[in-house]
Order: structure tokens, then sequence, then C-alpha cells
């Protein structure tokens, strides 16, 4: 019962910093860069619950906010892309060669990746994938952002969430 209650708390979190990052007018003239701020969420319970919480509040924020805030369009890059981060970050915690920080990185890099795949079928051309090296920066940097701000949250978090993992 007390986890559920701590998962629906993270998962609100996510939503508000889905919320968020939908009202940044973030744009550097290339489609598909974003800061990725739920993803902070899911670099904290992949160090603190596990791969199973951390996958099932990213689904349901992922779903929840792509009905709230966009469209079926978005989810479906949302989903792809969350799925290839998830995907990457769980194979660099499991490795235990990566940092929180080196996590977070993965998961930004390989989000892009997964919708550009997504976005060559959509639009039905590869020229989509010519701005991959854009967004590989793009997602390493707020990845690395990220990642920082996750490990100077993790001891706060052992506070207020005693008995946990981080």
């Amino acid at each position: 019962m007390r986890q559920t209650a701590q998962l629906g708390l993270f998962l609100a979190l996510a939503l508000i910093l889905s919320y968020i990052e939908s009202l940044i007018p973030f744009s550097f003239g290339i489609p598909g860069i974003k800061l990725g701020l739920p993803n902070l969420i899911v670099v904290l319970l992949l160090y603190r619950s596990g791969a199973r919480e951390a996958l099932l509040v990213n689904f349901g924020r992922i779903m929840l906010s792509g009905f709230l805030f966009s469209n079926l369009y978005a989810i479906l890059y949302a989903l792809t892309g969350a799925a290839f981060s998830f995907c990457a970050m769980l194979a660099g915690r499991k490795a235990r060669c990566f940092s929180p920080v080196g996590v977070s990185v993965l998961g930004g890099v390989f989000h892009n990746i997964g919708q550009i795949i997504v976005a060559m079928f959509v639009v039905e051309t590869f020229y989509v994938g010519s701005l991959l090296p854009a967004l590989i920066a793009a997602g390493t940097f707020t990845g690395a952002v990220l990642g920082i701000v996750a490990v100077e949250l993790m001891p706060y978090l052992r506070e207020a969430f005693p008995g946990s993992r981080y």
C-alpha cells in the first residue's frame, strides 16, 4: 500500500514535469528537441525502486500526458522513444559501469534515436535521419543535466523515503 502511494506520487511529479515541459518554448529550429524533464523521475525510480516501477510510472505518464497535453502521434513518438530510452537506461544501470548521470545520458540519446526511427516511418523518408546528430547532442546535454539533478536529489529522497535503495 505504501509503495503504491509512493509510485502515485512519482507519477504525479512526472505529469507535472510533462506539463511544465509543454509550457516551455524550447526550440532551436530542430523538431523533436525537448528537455526531457519527466525522465528525471524515471532515473530516480530506476535507482530507488527498480525497473518495474520505473516502467509503470513512465508508461502511465506517457499515456496520461499524451491524452491531456498532446495527441495520438505524440503518444506514438513518446512510447517509442521511451521504450528505446528505458532499455538503454536499464542496460546501463544493470551493467554498473555508468553513474546516474551516464544512465540519464543514455536515456536522452536513445529516446531521440527511437523517435527518429518512428519519424522515418511516419513521414516515409530517411531524410529526417539527418537530424540525428543534433538530436544526439541535445540528448547528451539534457541527459547530463537531468542526471546531475538526479544525483543531487538522491540524498533528499533517502530521507523522505527511508528504506529505499538510493
